[in-house]
């Protein structure tokens, strides 16, 4: 077989907790991950001289920063090939929105190399290389909601999670992730955040009250248009509403779907401008 087509699902945090700084400069989190519906394709072609990216999205680099080919190069090196593939994107989820597409991205072509190859690595060995690429790369592998530690990369499967629906609206600008931690103040985190951490691995049926990201205050610093799609879509009926990540996209999580439904319409007469982008997806839970 010498193309492979895998699907490379968003994530959204449902909390965010900012610990601390570490001596290597990386920021030490706890953070509540699921994958949703909404996905990029990537597609592989094999038996190539080389390894190349191409991306429907302008702004997503074709070259060896894309996290994609670095996953590519990374897997290869680990087998001590010298083989390449084409790697070819078609961008669904928002770029630079807090959504981590991109990781996503890096992930499936993890997954579809490794099965490519026959599987030489396990999962433990693959989340490894993916670690490598980038923070977030080991949860899209993990394949379960998970609770995230360290940098992200110390995984934990949770169970305790509802069938929800999901309104994501995601606004015309993006964030960079750099941007916003260099911007966190970390007296945000307190001795009562932490205990509320605990808590919240125990029990989520208080969604409104399990729901907060550390990360949030910063990008709604610059762009408190974030505030006003919240307060919208808990207007409208979603049990709590979150900004994603480092941002700007902002879900809101529903118990009903076709209440979730008229919610997605109602914020799309709403938005501010055109090129907003509002979704109505489920959370993956397996």
């Amino acid at each position: 077989m010498n193309t492979l087509v895998i699907p490379s699902p968003a994530k959204i945090n449902l909390f965010l907790r900012v610990i601390g700084r570490r001596p290597d400069g990386y920021h030490e989190i706890i953070t509540l991950l699921c994958r949703i519906g909404l996905f990029d394709t990537v597609v592989l072609n094999f038996d190539q001289p080389s390894t190349s990216v191409d991306c429907s999205h302008p702004r997503v680099p074709g070259d060896r920063s894309n996290l994609a080919y670095k996953a590519a190069s990374l897997f290869f090196e680990a087998l001590s090939l010298h083989d390449g593939v084409a790697i070819s994107i078609e961008k669904v989820i928002p770029v630079a929105a807090g959504l981590g597409g991109g990781s996503s991205n890096a992930a499936s072509v993890l997954m579809g190399l490794n099965q490519h190859y026959g599987f030489p690595f396990g999962d433990g060995e693959l989340r490894g290389i993916g670690l490598k690429v980038g923070a977030d790369v080991p949860f899209f592998l993990f394949r379960h909601v998970a609770v995230a530690r360290g940098i992200g990369d110390e995984l934990q499967i949770y169970e305790g999670l509802p069938s929800l629906s999901v309104v994501l609206v995601c606004p015309d600008f993006e964030v960079s992730t750099a941007w916003v931690y260099r911007n966190l103040s970390l007296g945000l985190t307190s001795r009562e955040k932490r205990r509320k951490i605990v808590d919240v691995n125990e029990d989520f049926s208080r969604l409104e009250q399990c729901l907060f990201n550390d990360l949030e205050p910063v990008t709604v610093g610059k762009f408190p248009e974030i505030n006003s799609i919240k307060k919208a879509l808990l207007d409208l009926g979603a049990e709590a509403a979150l900004m994603s990540g480092s941002g700007p996209s902002v879900f809101g999580l529903f118990k009903d779907a076709q209440q979730a439904a008229r919610a997605m319409h109602r914020v799309r007469r709403l938005r501010q401008r055109e090129a907003w982008k509002i979704f109505l997806v489920e959370l993956l839970l397996s």
